[in-house]
């Protein structure tokens, strides 16, 4: 049974410094546990640190560990309905950060439609 360590000192601060640039104030970043697949192959479910966090308007955001150096993430609204960023899993945590933070921008703009529309030809 593989075991993935925590968070380091320097992964939270990392995620924290990231989220405070990006709304102005800190947020509360929750750690958990999760029992996921690393592979989708994967006949077991692996124990992975997880860090938490909810937005302002009630978007939820997770990072799991999946590995020394290895991070995947998502964002939610609600449980049933789960976004990613089209990227199975990062080997930098701060590229991770970013990436799920502009794929959520995106997603609200696009339901504001403040997305330009593509022109077609």
């Amino acid at each position: 049974m593989m075991t993935i360590p925590d968070f380091t000192t320097t992964e939270l601060w990392l995620v924290r410094t990231t989220l405070k640039e990006r709304y102005g104030y800190p947020l509360e970043i929750e750690p958990a546990d999760a029992d996921i697949r690393i592979n989708p192959a994967d006949r077991e479910l692996t124990a992975c640190p997880v860090l938490f966090w909810q937005s302002d308007d009630d978007c939820h955001f997770v990072i799991f560990k999946i590995g020394d150096g290895r991070y995947r993430c998502q964002f939610y609204y609600q449980p049933y309905k789960q976004f990613g960023t089209g990227r199975e899993d990062y080997d930098d945590l701060a590229e991770c950060v970013v990436a799920l933070l502009q794929a959520q921008a995106d997603y609200a703009a696009e339901l504001r439609g403040d997305l330009p529309t593509p022109r077609r030809r």
